[in-house]
């Protein structure tokens, strides 16, 4: 029995040892692979956030600059202020959030501190099911990666 235990426990080491050096190695083109890592968590983080009902946490992913920009249907918003009024205006409480999904998630890496980041949303709500496409523009700062352009759209059926 110890040694089955033993042999359980080596394996679960090997492969946390063997996921953390895919998670920190380099593509062939010598990128950082934990470069998307990083920016896949900052992902999950805001649809938690979201799906907590907390805008202001959900925030927390877009650079907190007046340089900040939001394109959406609706035009373009410029600033974290801005960014933060637009998104308690338009999602007032939990209802009005809904749960949501980021799915399709594309990386592409620009540089050593830039991401192009492309992917689609869902919000499930008692009323309807709104989906779209995002192409965020992330940046890497001290404090990590933050959204610094955020181009969203909903698909033609949703508007």
């Amino acid at each position: 029995m110890k040694r089955r235990f033993l042999v359980i426990a080596l394996r679960g080491a090997l492969t946390g040892l063997a996921l953390a050096s895919t998670l920190n190695s380099t593509q062939p083109n010598g990128r950082d692979v934990s470069a998307g890592a990083a920016i896949r968590s900052v992902l999950l983080e805001q649809q938690a956030a979201w799906n907590g009902g907390n805008v202001a946490a959900f925030m927390n992913g877009y650079w907190n600059s007046p340089e900040l920009t939001f394109a959406g249907s609706s035009g373009v918003t410029r600033g974290w202020e801005p960014v933060m009024a637009r998104y308690r205006k338009n999602y007032p409480d939990a209802a009005a959030m809904g749960h949501l999904d980021f799915l399709e998630i594309e990386v592409r890496l620009l540089g050593n501190d830039a991401a192009l980041v492309l992917g689609r949303w869902q919000l499930k709500r008692a009323s309807d099911q709104p989906s779209g496409v995002f192409t965020l523009v992330f940046q890497h700062f001290p404090e990590g990666w933050r959204i610094v352009h955020d181009h969203t759209s909903a698909d033609a059926k949703t508007r």
